[in-house]
């Protein structure tokens, strides 16, 4: 609902107060800055219970780098009151059973929209860590695959699956809300290619509820019996089901999200291909075992006695592929982020490549792209052959 500005603040103001003092304050992100350190690009504000006591975490996000400060209740209060509306125009509150989101609008208008979700009351525990989980521990799809026992507390060797579930669903949210899909008008259609046991796939289906459709892709047939068995026990079947196929076979002609983690070698190319052909506005990927380019790789000169070590080789291929592949997606019409999704202590898989799409492609980059792919002696790419695009320099 659109309202005046000074009654849709006041009434987000109002709930923010509510949440915190009722200590049901899950997660706020601000973002669309409008101060005057042009560096900045959001902030993420989370309760963590330290020593000192309860506390707000403040993260900064700068274009190169984050800054974190940790609050008590009433400077938390104080500070976002200056900062919702003035420095930041679009604020996104998480509070149990729902989100409420802030807009301030050009014309001197704001939106404040609610959406139900599936977040519960914050339980927070010491040790100077955050202890509140964007999924639900004792979620019953959790405990079906093996994941948590009957109590919410992550199985024997399950704990690093358990906090990757929590960190995906974190980075799920965070992108959507920046693509803007946050506040759907209509169930979005979600597709996870290459969904192995549907650890991630079930807690999409989680967090978004009803206003998502999400079919996950699986070569396995008993992978994809054992998930569509697990949604229907779980009571998640009317928006999740999987289906067998591979990455490369084409699957859906449309999609707003596709997502792929650990795809192997050009298998992340296929599924790339397929998101850009089904015209999707949000894609999440996490290559892995980059193996198509090494053969090709010329080393130049200066690198030369460094890449005679197989190790460097290595990783000297991921780097080519994947920063190859982010720029034929920015190319092909996306804005493309390349970050650390968890700490390498969790899995050693843990690059990921986020692209959001744009009003249109970018063919004035299509001459650094292949001036990138001249210098390491690279003639053919799958994502590249995908998109018809030639890494020929062209004359």
């Amino acid at each position: 609902m659109d309202l005046n500005i000074q009654d849709a603040h006041t009434s987000f103001i109002d709930s923010l107060q509510s949440a915190l003092a009722e200590k049901a304050f899950i997660k706020l992100t601000l973002s669309r800055y409008t101060g005057e350190d042009k560096t900045i690009k959001s902030v993420t504000v989370r309760p963590v219970l330290l020593k000192a006591g309860l506390k707000f975490s403040f993260v900064w996000r700068h274009k190169t780098k984050d800054i974190t400060k940790n609050l008590d209740n009433h400077e938390t209060f104080e500070l976002l009151q200056k900062l919702i509306g003035k420095d930041f125009l679009d604020a996104h509150l998480f509070i149990p059973g729902e989100t409420l989101q802030l807009e301030f609008k050009a014309e001197g208008t704001s939106r404040l929209s609610r959406s139900r979700v599936a977040f519960e009351k914050p339980i927070l525990s010491g040790n100077d860590r955050e202890k509140n989980r964007i999924i639900e521990p004792k979620s019953t799809w959790l405990e079906a695959l093996g994941i948590t026992n009957s109590s919410g507390r992550p199985k024997e060797g399950m704990a690093s699956k358990f906090n990757q579930i929590q960190k995906f669903s974190e980075l799920l949210s965070d992108s959507l809300r920046e693509a803007g899909l946050d506040n759907p008008l209509k169930p979005l259609t979600i597709i996870d290619m290459g969904s192995g046991k549907g650890y991630l796939t079930f807690a999409i289906a989680e967090l978004l509820k009803q206003s998502a459709y999400i079919t996950g892709i699986e070569l396995r047939p008993e992978l994809v019996a054992l998930g569509n068995d697990t949604a229907k026990k779980t009571g998640l079947s009317s928006h999740l089901n999987f289906k067998a196929g591979a990455i490369s076979d084409p699957t859906i002609k449309e999609m707003d999200v596709l997502i792929a983690l650990h795809a192997c070698d050009t298998a992340t190319d296929d599924a790339l291909a397929q998101a850009v052909a089904g015209k999707a506005r949000l894609i999440i990927v996490s290559p892995c075992c980059q193996k198509e380019l090494r053969p090709q790789l010329k080393s130049p000169p200066v690198l030369a006695a460094s890449l005679r070590h197989g190790i460097f080789q290595e990783r000297h291929a991921e780097f080519v592929t994947d920063s190859l592949r982010a720029l034929l997606l920015e190319w092909a019409g996306y804005k493309t982020k390349v970050f650390e999704f968890i700490s390498s202590e969790h899995t050693s898989k843990n690059l990921m490549i986020t692209a959001i799409k744009l009003t249109g492609p970018k063919p004035e980059i299509a001459p650094t792209i292949r001036a990138f792919a001249q210098f390491y002696g690279i003639s053919h790419q799958s994502l590249a052959k995908h998109l018809g695009f030639s890494l020929e320099v062209i004359a």
